[in-house]
């Protein structure tokens, strides 16, 4: 048993880590530029009048995106409890300014490639910011097990924007796609309804009666 519980840990450290990894991929590779080169070239004329808007929803999602795996890993919450509970709230925060900032982009910006798009980026966005206003509801009203999951599904929906860029940068999905019109709303809707499927299936399954 003992074996057990040291191998499901050491699963989940690694895990955790390669998660944390690609994290840190993502942001220095697709988040850093916009902050090291404020112009028009970066930016390009889609986002520059919303840039404040793009580099809240940046700020945002990265450092949500950064703080996850520490989050759920219970030998960091377990030695630092303190900072585990400062650090959630900042989670939090960052969750909240991260997509309301692209609530606003998906009425003012996304409707420029057409409305597809600007709905599947809304759709996301809402369920985003409720996921992780349900998580902050349950930790208040002391429901740990409930705030668990909530926060879970919250670091889910943060997650796809870094399996987006991965799907519309495939040449399988550009074959079978070629224009982004298409592609970017069916690459929202795969990044983040399928993986919270099937946590939420397995978050259910591991239930006890």
């Amino acid at each position: 048993m003992q074996k057990t519980k040291q191998s499901s840990r050491a699963i989940k450290a690694t895990f955790l880590g390669i998660i944390f990894l690609v994290a840190t991929c993502f942001v220095t590779d697709e988040a850093f530029p916009y902050f090291l080169n404020f112009n028009i070239e970066q930016y390009r004329d889609y986002y520059w009048s919303s840039r404040w808007w793009l580099i809240g929803h940046l700020l945002g999602g990265g450092i949500a995106l950064l703080l996850g795996p520490f989050q759920f890993s219970t030998t960091f919450r377990n030695r630092y409890i303190s900072l585990h509970r400062n650090l959630g709230k900042v989670f939090i925060i960052a969750i909240i300014i991260g997509s309301l900032c692209a609530v606003y982009m998906s009425f003012f910006v996304a409707p420029r490639v057409n409305i597809s798009w600007s709905i599947s980026l809304f759709v996301m966005a809402l369920a985003w910011f409720v996921s992780v206003l349900m998580a902050y509801r349950m930790i208040r009203l002391r429901r740990v097990p409930q705030h668990k999951e909530w926060m879970i599904r919250a670091y889910i929906i943060t997650l796809a924007f870094v399996l987006f860029r991965i799907l519309n940068k495939s040449s399988f999905v550009r074959d079978l796609m070629p224009t982004f019109e298409e592609r970017g709303p069916a690459c929202i809707w795969v990044a983040w309804v399928i993986p919270l499927f099937i946590a939420e299936v397995i978050l259910q399954w591991k239930k006890k009666r």
